[in-house]
């Protein structure tokens, strides 16, 4: 994991030098213990620093950060007994959508959620985890499934949006994100969807109905990618870090506009510092609310997860 952002210069320079030290020490045997722990000090201080005053668009490039761990990742370390499934049973099996049955804390659960590569070739395979028509329609089959199983639905979305491309089109990306908003609204049985990276426009809501809603400490959520935002707005893609203000795609703000239910606390210095401790962190937190809903009737569940739904959103004259 030696991939850095810009802002996180200063860190990596510091721990390159503690590496230098140890290797000095090595080969010199000469003991430079305190000057390693001086070092280390300066490291946590500059870590804290510049997690606690991160831009808005600083938080988007950590949640795009090539070392954060993915879907795959934490199914590894809070699922047991995962027997994946394929395909939509309409057109193919998209690799960008990964779903099927395991075990949280011992009890059954169905996941759903968007995968992301490690390397380009990955990334072809998975399409940089923008989902196609497939991949929702796959999604809203295992959905139905869970339903019909009377098992509690968790999806993890991480993904800048549902693919754009002329295929998806054909296929009618619109219309199967259309569809699985509407039906997941009238699933009966609990459902969380946990932001652990990008949540980016339909492609994000497209399995991101739940009772709960979720997100890690530094993933966003957004109706529109920075990006998108500042071509659409100011015509020029490098206007993103005023978009990404704009947008108020943080953790804060959605918890502040009632978008989300809990943040997700990440190591200091986001989850790519730390996979186990990440999704820990994730565990306690699935935990807590899936022990809460469990407790819900059917009705009581369909009625929750629709009033919050239609509370979202401000408006002012």
């Amino acid at each position: 994991m030696a991939n850095s952002l810009e802002f996180e210069k200063p860190i990596h320079e510091l721990e390159q030098k503690v590496r230098e030290l140890r290797e000095f020490s090595n080969t010199q045997n000469v003991d430079v213990a305190h000057g390693i722990k001086l070092l280390e000090d300066r490291i946590e201080e500059e870590r804290k620093r510049i997690f606690s005053q991160l831009t808005p668009w600083q938080q988007v490039q950590l949640a795009r950060h090539p070392d954060r761990p993915y879907f795959r990742d934490y199914i590894e370390r809070l699922f047991t007994d995962f027997l994946e499934l394929h395909g939509d049973r309409r057109y193919s099996d998209d690799q960008a959508m990964v779903g099927g049955f395991a075990r949280f804390e011992g009890e059954p659960v169905m996941l759903v959620g968007t995968q992301k590569g490690r390397n380009l070739q990955e990334n072809v395979r998975v399409n940089f985890g923008c989902a196609h028509p497939e991949g929702y329609r796959k999604a809203l089959r295992l959905m139905e499934m869970a339903e019909r199983a009377r098992t509690p639905i968790l999806s993890f979305i991480d993904t800048p949006g549902a693919y754009p491309g002329i295929g998806a089109e054909e296929r009618h990306i619109a219309e199967a994100i259309a569809v699985n908003l509407r039906e997941m609204f009238n699933f009966t049985v609990p459902m969380i969807a946990v932001v652990i990276g990008e949540g980016g426009s339909g492609g994000a809501l497209g399995i991101g109905v739940g009772n709960r809603v979720l997100i890690l400490q530094h993933a966003y959520y957004s109706v529109i990618t920075p990006e998108g935002c500042a071509a659409i707005l100011w015509r020029d893609g490098a206007a993103a870090p005023e978009a990404a203000e704009a947008l108020k795609l943080t953790s804060r703000d959605l918890k502040r506009m009632d978008i989300i239910d809990e943040i997700i606390p990440e190591p200091l210095g986001g989850a790519n510092i730390d996979w186990d401790e990440a999704a820990e962190n994730v565990r306690k937190v699935l935990k807590k609310h899936l022990t809460e809903l469990r407790r819900m009737d059917a009705e009581k569940l369909q009625e929750e997860r629709y009033r919050k739904f239609r509370k979202m959103g401000v408006f002012s004259e």
